[in-house]
């Protein structure tokens, strides 16, 4: 057959190439149309499968409707489905192509071949065009009363399709009835399955408005309808054995006759091939006998090898899923597994996601007969090339060590650790080494024989300094340089970044001065003033609470500071025992692979009180006149930008920069905490034993904290904002994600502002006029988050704002970031000004 002519329209854009190929193929399509030849369906073949491509590479093929119609009057079954294919992808954009269609579908419904008229069926169904709902009314009694079981399961589901257009004409028609009467006497499973699957959503939904729908739905829990499918489970697919066995979990039997019948009946899909086949019927045996105490022991004890069997075939990805399931019941329950912990060992070639798991469930399963063979496993791993493995299966070392299991042998091997040349396998150890003191103070020769030679210039990790410091200032009276180590830690201040290990020195440092004063005295001094000039406010605030105890009294300093102490005879869990509960009785979902109930990843209620959607997308934008966002405005994948308030953000930088307190390490600007705190403390308690002026500037002195006169700190100049800012939505994502914390606050809100705050814009248009601008905010009542920047007039200074409003208690939780951080306290004044302002004016 000769090519077409050309067609002479221009090319558009849209099309592949630039060459009018879909005009190309119209022209093609209706030559075939009416054609008869030999060999035509072939050709109508090829020209269907570029319809397809260009379709599936978003090319715009819609101007073939009418002729991909006309070709499909043909018994080809792969042209009719390529057809239906086609008609379900525009029928939904395009309503009015969608009537082409009906004619051809209601004929095709009424084909001989069965498979035609089922796959006709369900494109008719997939239509979803409400103005068409008249029409599948018909094909679906059809489809429900057809003899040929493919076309009643496709019916089946284009009930369900019906009820989402139309809920009124699915009920209406009375197809809920029919489905129930398919479900109990259908031959086929599938049809069956397809019925129960349908009816569980529709009743479900019609519940809350209809009676006899809850009673429908309750209807199917009812012992006849359960012990019907349970007998025919068998049959069933692995899916439908799935659906079977999860409404079988909603059942309460009436008496443990019942129990044990259930349990009878689905004994050997235990053995079944299918992962969640058997991970379903464990969940039922397990809710089944929650209140029969030795028949759930036994259940563990029986569903314990076909676990094992499956964790050790498959996927890696199915091992995971299983392990993890595995993992819930080996802490529910971990003297049942305790024999069994070779099946835990890691091999060579799992994913690194599946041997720390193992671990964890190495852990748990640790007593006094496998103890050592456990803890000589894991400190192979110890050397692992997987790094992350390797710190995983040290702390699984410390964690059997605190369960009191052969612990002379685990503290020989922890302290080996730390004379192995591996920076990573040292900084764990010696966190594993602190917490074991606090357990076991009588260790504390052996180990701290081995810490003290350490050297703090090794140890960068800052959990790790900072256990080396506790241990220094700890058992400072028993390492002999412990206080030369501090002071050169604390001659270092300004180069370390994490506030951790400056709170633990601060400690240390005191607890040192309590042990051996002379030797301490000036590293003292110049940690408390490095501390006060700190722009952390945790830090800050135990400077000068350590300053103002000392002044007031030395001996009630180190009874605070360092009281006698009891060993720790337990470690907070760091789940309850409610989480672990709700976990469990969401078996065999995702709840246990993430190890936390369902409500924490799916509800926004039960998220925390300052907790949002993890997508800046889900936020609204600021209506800004002269710069408006656009709603594609910040990737999907970042969360640095919705951390709540409550995670504490280590920040690094400069110390001192932005920061509220400007105390000098020359002691001029500590003279004015000085002299504020001794008149605040002489006048609240002027009798107070050891807090005269004379004591108080005996402690100065001693510290090197002299007093001298103050200078007048001249106030530093207004900080000029830009009216028309802009900034790039990725810009203030990468931003935020570099620079570090300048400042952290909390702000009350007036009244009249709580109560004007009744949706987000209302505070966006009020901070633009003070020329603060907002790029993303979310939440509803009493929670709200904001997204705020501003720039430096005539300069290209940003600041970044995050402020989480929460109305019931009036509070602001305000962090704020800078390019200029020197400036960051002057626009912290504006902005707590300007927001104190709203409601007001």
């Amino acid at each position: 057959m000769a090519p077409p002519a050309q067609s002479q329209r221009s090319p558009s854009p849209s099309q592949p190439s630039g060459k009018s190929e879909v005009s190309d193929l119209k022209l093609q399509l209706r030559q075939l149309a009416g054609s008869r030849a030999p060999g035509v369906d072939d050709s109508k073949r090829e020209l269907f499968k570029k319809v397809i491509s260009y379709m599936t590479i978003g090319i715009d093929v819609s101007s073939l409707f009418g002729e991909m119609v006309m070709c499909s009057a043909t018994s080809d079954i792969v042209l009719k489905k390529m057809c239906y294919l086609y008609v379900g992808n525009y029928a939904k954009v395009n309503p009015d192509l969608a009537l082409l269609t009906i004619n051809f579908l209601q004929r095709d419904c009424r084909d001989e071949d069965p498979m035609i008229r089922g796959l006709a069926l369900r494109s008719l169904c997939s239509l979803r065009v409400a103005n068409l709902v008249e029409y599948l009314v018909g094909p679906l009694g059809s489809g429900l009363k057809d003899s040929n079981s493919y076309v009643r399961m496709v019916a089946v589901m284009g009930v369900l399709k019906l009820y989402h257009i139309s809920a009124s004409t699915c009920v209406d028609a009375d197809f809920p009835s029919i489905l129930k009467h398919l479900m109990l006497h259908d031959s086929d499973t599938q049809v069956v399955a397809n019925c129960l699957s349908a009816l569980q959503e529709i009743w479900s939904a019609e519940a809350s408005t209809s009676e006899e729908a809850s009673r429908e739905r309750e209807a199917l829990i009812s012992k006849p309808v359960i012990y019907y499918l349970l007998n025919r489970i068998k049959e069933f697919s692995e899916w439908a054995q799935c659906l079977v066995l999860e409404l079988v979990t909603k059942y309460v039997p009436s008496d443990s006759s019942e129990i044990f019948d259930i349990m009878n009946l689905l004994e050997d899909r235990l053995q079944h091939a299918n992962g969640a086949v058997v991970l379903a019927t464990i969940r039922v045996f397990l809710q089944l006998t929650l209140s029969m105490t030795d028949v759930h022991q036994q259940v563990y004890e029986r569903i314990k090898a076909p676990l094992l069997t499956l964790v050790s075939s498959g996927s890696p990805e199915q091992s995971y899923a299983v392990l993890s399931h595995l993992h819930l019941l080996v802490m529910r329950a971990p003297y049942v597994f305790s024999s069994d912990y070779k099946h835990f060992y890691c091999q060579y070639n799992e994913p690194s996601y599946v041997k720390r798991l193992k671990l964890e469930m190495l852990t748990a399963v640790a007593n006094e007969s496998n103890t050592y063979e456990i803890v000589t496993e894991l400190c192979e791993y110890a050397a692992n090339v997987d790094i992350p493995i390797a710190r995983e299966s040290i702390r699984a070392v410390g964690k059997i060590a605190l369960q009191q299991y052969d612990v002379n042998a685990i503290v020989d091997r922890l302290l080996q650790f730390l004379e192995m040349e591996k920076d990573y396998v040292t900084a764990e150890a010696l966190v594993l080494v602190k917490d074991l003191l606090r357990k076991y103070p009588q260790w504390s020769h052996d180990c701290i024989a081995v810490v003290g030679n350490i050297s703090s210039k090794n140890v960068q990790e800052p959990k790790a300094k900072a256990a080396l410091i506790w241990m220094l200032g700890e058992y400072s009276q028993d390492m002999q340089d412990a206080p030369y180590v501090l002071e050169s830690l604390v001659e270092n201040w300004d180069e370390e970044h994490s506030a951790e290990v400056r709170l633990h020195l601060l400690t240390a440092v005191m607890k040192c001065y309590f042990k051996r004063p002379p030797e301490t005295q000036s590293a003292l001094g110049a940690a408390l003033a490095a501390g006060i000039a700190d722009f952390h406010q945790d830090v800050h605030d135990r400077a000068l609470f350590y300053y103002r105890i000392l002044r007031y009294n030395v001996s009630v300093a180190e009874r605070v500071v360092n009281p006698p102490k009891q060993a720790v005879s337990v470690f907070a869990d760091t789940q309850s025992s409610e989480i672990k509960d709700r976990i469990f009785d969401e078996f065999n979902s995702l709840s246990v692979l993430y190890q936390k109930p369902s409500y924490m990843f799916t509800d926004k209620e039960h998220r925390g009180p300052l907790e949002f959607a993890d997508e800046l997308g889900n936020l609204s934008i600021g209506e800004a006149a002269n710069n408006v966002v656009p709603t594609q405005m910040v990737e999907e994948n970042d969360k640095d930008l919705l951390l709540t308030t409550s995670e504490k953000e280590e920040t690094k930088g400069s110390r001192n920069n932005g920061s509220a307190y400007t105390v000098p390490y020359d002691g001029s600007s500590t003279s004015v905490f000085a002299s504020q705190t001794h008149i605040e403390s002489a006048v609240s308690n002027p009798t107070s034993a050891g807090h005269s002026p004379q004591a108080s500037f005996a402690i100065d002195d001693l510290l090197g904290l002299g007093i001298p006169a103050a200078p007048a700190v001249p106030s530093p100049p207004q900080l000029k904002l830009n009216t028309k800012a802009a900034l790039d939505p990725s810009t203030f994502q990468q931003k935020w994600r570099q620079l570090p914390v300048a400042l952290s606050q909390e702000i009350s809100v007036s009244p009249q502002g709580v109560a004007a705050l009744t949706a987000p814009q209302v505070l966006l248009r009020h901070m633009q006029s003070h020329s603060i601008h907002c790029i993303a905010s979310g939440g509803q009542s009493p929670n709200f988050k904001f997204f705020f920047f501003a720039q430096k007039f005539e300069e290209s200074s940003n600041y970044l704002v995050e402020c989480v409003i929460n109305t019931s208690s009036a509070k602001a939780q305000v962090k704020i970031k800078a390019d200029d951080q020197n400036t960051s306290q002057a626009f912290s004044t504006l902005f707590e000004s300007a927001l104190s302002k709203f409601g007001t004016s």
